[in-house]
């Protein structure tokens, strides 16, 4: 049994790195491992056990296991719109991608998904790709092409 509980040591780490903003103006990079903790919880995903890049859950559903990649972003300034998700690894093999969104207390709000052939469609039709080529890509875009899958619960595609 750990010796610590990890839902409570999370909870901290939100707790410390919302405080730590305000205190600094700075961010602490907690924010991807605490979308990670929560779509696992939040989903009933299935954790990775041995670590495969790009891959930070598993979908399990009746047609399968889907493998699922897990980006977060803090929205500090919801009025900022041209706040951009972290790095995609598109070279790796996962088949849907989550994108936890965070409030400035370290919570989840929403948590979107989007299919592998969709997001690649999408980055390769566009103006800008030299930007789309390297993974880059806008949280309003994501949102719009993708499915709110939490708070309303998660479906296959």
């Amino acid at each position: 049994m750990p010796v610590y509980n990890l839902e409570k040591l999370m909870d901290e780490t939100r707790r410390i790195a919302s405080e730590y903003r305000q205190s600094t103006g700075a961010t602490l990079p907690v924010s991807a491992e605490l979308a990670k903790f929560d779509a696992i919880k939040l989903l009933s995903l299935k954790p990775v056990k041995n670590q495969v890049r790009a891959v930070d859950a598993l979908l399990v559903s009746e047609e399968g296991e889907k493998k699922v990649q897990v980006k977060g972003r803090v929205i500090f300034n919801s009025d900022k719109t041209s706040q951009r998700v972290g790095q995609l690894n598109l070279d790796a093999d996962w088949d849907l991608l989550l994108l936890v969104l965070l409030n400035n207390r370290y919570e989840t709000t929403e948590i979107y998904k989007v299919g592998r052939d969709k997001l690649l469609a999408e980055l390769t039709d566009s103006s800008s790709f030299h930007k789309k080529q390297r993974g880059a890509i806008s949280v309003k875009k994501f949102k719009a092409i993708s499915q709110l899958c939490w708070p309303v619960g998660i479906d296959t595609e």
